[in-house]
């Protein structure tokens, strides 16, 4: 099947609005092959390396050999399994992840993807707590289903008709304001490490380490969402481990299937799975900890959670940073600061336009790089973990050139701009 033919069944049987989308703004690229850092077009007339890696799916690159070879494997002998029934597979990589957790996480429940691990974990808060609230993050995103969906940004739940009940949100990084919503009907704090689609703020010195203590304090569970910062992002294997907290629960997603087979998972401490002991047959998945899913993730922890691995992250992300600096030198006005742990990377942009046009500008010049959708003024740079020296050297020249175009297709977007809000005051006296 041609190119466009593909484009034209997507259109009518998938998203008309993603392809008008991509259509109209040049974007019109359909995924064919894909090996390590990239993506090429199904037509073959285009590449581009992916410094989005999907929030973290393809943390490893595209169909990491030792994962396919996992894979293929595992398939020689399993198949999903069956969740009624006890599992050696599903046992062997709850011990693996369990034993990467401080303290006493030590239940593992999986799914199939981050969304279902949140609704886990704020059903679990508030049956064990036996209260109401549940405080989240201006801006954060933490899936589009259920629970999830209510303690995530606004403009994904109203559409839908969604209210967000008793669920609170305070902007991240401001404690003083967490202080203030904590009372005696909050059951649990929600929050990404880093918030991707908020920007990819970091947190401040001493700020999780005081959330916990509230926390703490209210006797309110703490649940850190690491879907998307997770499996050695920021450098080390769990983002919270650099404020060395203990949260209640850890939310696992996305990096965990190697890019290859959708599973999640979340972890618990010890007192709160009284609900499962009373019950086992109370929450199920029927795909969620898939056989074949539980052995590709345990050969991502293996591969991931390496002293080596970690260390290579640090070091290609201090090289990234070295980069980015002279960047931010020659296009001072527009690309103003760089927020960044590891390889968990946003680029501050000059405004809200910039953004979307370094997006575009990106894409042009062969990069996959997205605007964080709750903050349009950053730009989201999450490269593969495996990204050599080499391949740092061409994305840093190529995003060189993207920035320079883009503060030029800034300008003309905002002329532009201007030119049809004149017409449309010009039509409007008109009449």
């Amino acid at each position: 099947m041609n190119k466009q033919s593909i484009i034209e069944n997507f259109s009518e049987h998938v998203s008309a609005g993603k392809a008008s989308f991509y259509k109209k703004y040049g974007m019109d690229f359909v995924m064919g092959r894909r090996e390590g850092p990239w993506m090429y077009d199904i037509a073959g007339k285009k590449r581009l390396f992916n410094c989005h890696a999907n929030g973290g799916v393809f943390n490893l690159g595209h169909r990491h050999p030792e994962i396919i070879e996992t894979l293929k494997s595992a398939l020689d002998e399993l198949d999903i399994g069956n969740h009624h029934l006890m599992s050696q597979e599903r046992a062997n990589l709850a011990k693996q992840l369990t034993d990467s957790m401080p303290g006493d996480l030590n239940v593992c429940i999986f799914g199939v993807g981050g969304g279902e691990a949140v609704d886990l974990a704020l059903k679990v808060a508030l049956g064990h707590t036996g209260r109401s609230k549940i405080i989240s993050a201006n801006g954060g995103y933490h899936g589009h289903t259920g629970l999830a969906l209510t303690v995530g940004d606004a403009q994904y739940r109203e559409p839908f008709g969604v209210g967000a009940g008793d669920m609170v949100q305070i902007p991240f990084n401001d404690i003083q304001a967490l202080e203030t919503a904590l009372d005696e009907n909050v059951a649990a704090v929600i929050l990404e490490t880093i918030p991707a689609t908020l920007g990819m703020p970091i947190p401040e010195s001493g700020y999780l380490e005081q959330v916990r203590s509230l926390c703490d304090r209210n006797g309110t569970l703490l649940i850190m969402d690491e879907v998307q910062s997770g499996l050695g992002r920021t450098g080390k294997l769990w983002a919270f481990e650099h404020a060395d907290i203990v949260p209640d629960m850890v939310i696992i997603g996305k990096g965990l299937s190697g890019g290859i087979y959708p599973i999640s998972a979340t972890i618990i401490r010890d007192p709160l799975d009284q609900i499962f002991k009373e019950n086992p047959f109370i929450h199920i998945s029927t795909f969620g900890g898939a056989e074949l899913g539980c052995r590709v993730g345990q050969k991502v922890i293996s591969l991931t959670s390496e002293p080596a691995f970690l260390k290579r992250v640090q070091i290609a992300g201090e090289k990234i940073r070295r980069g980015l600096e002279d960047l931010r030198t020659k296009y001072p006005k527009f690309l103003t600061g760089i927020r960044q742990s590891g390889l968990m990377i946003g680029l501050e942009l000059r405004d809200e336009n910039a953004g979307p046009a370094l997006t575009k500008a990106a894409f042009d010049n062969d990069l996959l790089m997205i605007y964080a959708n709750n903050d349009k003024s950053i730009c989201q740079l999450i490269p593969p973990l495996t990204i050599t020296d080499d391949e740092i050297e061409w994305v840093l020249e190529h995003l060189g050139k993207a920035l320079n175009a883009a503060r030029k297709l800034r300008g003309a977007l905002l002329a532009k701009e201007k030119v049809d809000n004149f017409f449309k005051r010009f039509s409007k006296h008109a009449t």
